[in-house]
């Protein structure tokens, strides 16, 4: 995958993932010490190309990141298999996992 996809891909999953804070009342966006060190290394391994963000495959406090209105970090969607929860997975096998949702998605799912 180019570095001009990838980095297009990795921009679309984070602003997709972080567009909706606007929407959280204010003492759920702050973020704990451990959150903010758990988004930056997710970051780090976005951006080496080795994972990308999956959405709709996460199982219930078990996503690597923001999971929608109600929910700020890593390991709080509300819900198995959440459409706006992401989970980081080796690069190139998201569309391939099978969920009772459905397939993974590159992209928020409504």
């Amino acid at each position: 995958m180019s570095d001009r996809l990838m980095s297009t891909l990795v921009a679309g999953a984070f602003a997709a993932a972080f567009g909706t804070l606007a929407v959280v009342p204010a003492n759920a966006q702050e973020f704990t010490a451990q959150q903010k060190k758990t988004q930056a290394e997710n970051t780090v391994k976005v951006k080496s190309g080795a994972v990308q963000p999956c959405f709709g495959v996460a199982l219930k406090g078990q996503n690597d990141c923001y999971a929608g209105a109600g929910t700020t970090c890593a390991g709080t969607s509300t819900t198995d298999y959440q459409g706006n929860a992401f989970k980081l997975v080796p690069t190139g096998t998201c569309t391939a996992i099978s969920t009772p949702n459905g397939m993974g998605s590159l992209k928020p799912k409504a």
